[in-house]
């Protein structure tokens, strides 16, 4: 893919813990629109790649750009300003918050009131807070989150939770949204209604989307743009069907049974 319309760029991005090399001249780009997959096998970097985006790590060398802006030295916390959101391997809700509430969270980089309006809820606080509930509640109806809404996060179930944590990153109405293993955990149906969901977000939302899975059926059947990573490099790139047929890449990941890479 070349770079004249890329949303996310990375270039020769290494990334090193104790001499050991995490990540080593990593390049690569999302076209804005696109649903790009970053896939390779355990232990190949991709959420390492995931967290130098999303300010976690800091990267030992290379730039990251985001729409023509460099992340470099932009906090973790303010890069949902620039039009980042990410969700997690491991799902990081307030377990103890509804799910209206776990979405309203999404929305704080939103919020354009001060301390002592959101103290004395006055009037410019009170408009805000309706305005973004009102957002809450398209993601929560688009999402098929309606008969959840007032329950606690923590009590639901597993594959409900990921939809939840889905829509919470979506509230902060990304222009890139970074996905680490949407589909971890999941039976069949979840993955299915999952996949649909993510489909949905990058058509109808027009949200550029970023993702690591592990499902081959799912990466062949909803990416655009296909990256492979193996010990931290990029090892192939290209479009499905090319990755597919890529003989390095059946070798070193997805191993000489067809099967596993065709599409469902």
């Amino acid at each position: 893919m070349n770079g004249s319309s890329a949303l996310l760029e990375i270039k020769e991005v290494s990334l090193t813990f104790k001499n050991v090399a995490a990540l080593s001249r990593v390049s690569c780009s999302v076209q804005k629109g696109s649903i790009t997959s970053l896939i390779g096998p355990n232990g190949a970097g991709k959420t390492s790649m995931l967290n130098c985006i999303s300010g976690r790590y800091t990267p030992t060398k290379g730039k990251i750009s985001l729409d023509g802006r460099e992340l470099s030295g932009v906090p973790a916390h303010k890069r949902t300003g620039f039009g980042l959101a990410r969700t997690f391997q491991n799902i990081a809700l307030f377990r103890g918050l509804s799910v209206l509430d776990n979405l309203m969270v999404g929305r704080h980089s939103r919020l354009n009131y001060g301390l002592l309006a959101s103290i004395f809820y006055l009037g410019k606080a009170r408009a805000e807070e309706t305005r973004h509930r009102e957002r809450v509640e398209d993601i929560i109806d688009f999402l098929n989150l309606s008969a959840y809404r007032h329950q606690i996060a923590g009590h639901l179930p597993y594959g409900v939770q990921k939809k939840v944590e889905l829509g919470r990153a979506l509230a902060a109405e990304p222009e890139l949204l970074l996905l680490d293993e949407p589909m971890a955990g999941m039976n069949l149906e979840e993955t299915e209604d999952m996949a649909r969901s993510i489909l949905d977000i990058n058509e109808e939302w027009d949200v550029t989307v970023f993702l690591v899975e592990h499902d081959m059926g799912v990466v062949m059947d909803i990416s655009d743009h296909v990256v492979v990573l193996d010990f931290g490099r990029v090892l192939a790139s290209g479009t499905p069907e090319a990755i597919q047929n890529n003989p390095k890449v059946i070798s070193a990941y997805l191993g000489d049974d067809d099967d596993l890479y065709k599409g469902r």
